[in-house]
């Protein structure tokens, strides 16, 4: 830790310039670490995301609405690929790394961390999804889900969106009964 700090300290341009270019990169954390990592990056100016999913849980003598993160051990964070934006991240406690080869990160499309966003601030029910690869790629046209891409699946007569991150390989479902889609 007193290594970051003092690499932090002599490095020179601090913090991403303006024009840098941005882009959303997953952060592997330690297990239930995901808010407190947040928080610290966002501490530190860095553009967090954390979806979280909101479930009744039921004790003995009471209920209570929990909120969890819906990728568990994961976040998003928006910087650019510069040496000292990477270390900055790294050297946050509870981080593990970036997501991707090498530990170098993957960028993750700015369209990928919308869908996530806009499926879970709705008001439509969705559900966790296996990660797939294979399938067609659709785009909703109309509604409150416009614009949302995904995979198209079918389960039990349903039909279900697909809203993959790719980079974790992690993917939720939103049934879609109503909507006009397009295929891509």
């Amino acid at each position: 830790m007193a290594a970051c700090i003092e690499l932090l300290e002599n490095s020179t341009n601090a913090w991403t310039e303006a024009n840098e270019v941005q882009c959303w990169y997953a952060l592997q954390t330690r297990v239930n670490r995901e808010r407190v990592v947040a928080q610290r990056l966002e501490e530190r100016g860095v553009v967090t995301f954390l979806p979280v999913v909101s479930e009744v849980r039921k004790w003995s003598d009471r209920k209570k609405i929990i909120q969890f993160p819906l990728f568990r051990n994961y976040l998003f964070a928006k910087l650019a690929p510069s040496k000292v934006d990477r270390l900055r991240i790294l050297c946050v406690d509870g981080v593990f790394g970036f997501v991707g080869p090498r530990g170098e990160g993957t960028p993750i499309p700015d369209a990928e961390i919308d869908a996530v966003r806009a499926v879970v601030d709705g008001q439509r029910p969705w559900t966790s999804h296996p990660f797939l690869k294979i399938g067609q790629r659709v785009r909703i046209k109309s509604g409150a889900l416009n614009g949302v891409e995904g995979i198209l699946v079918a389960r039990s007569g349903e039909s279900s969106l697909v809203v993959s991150v790719e980079a974790i390989q992690r993917s939720m479902a939103v049934r879609i009964e109503g909507y006009d889609l397009e295929a891509l």
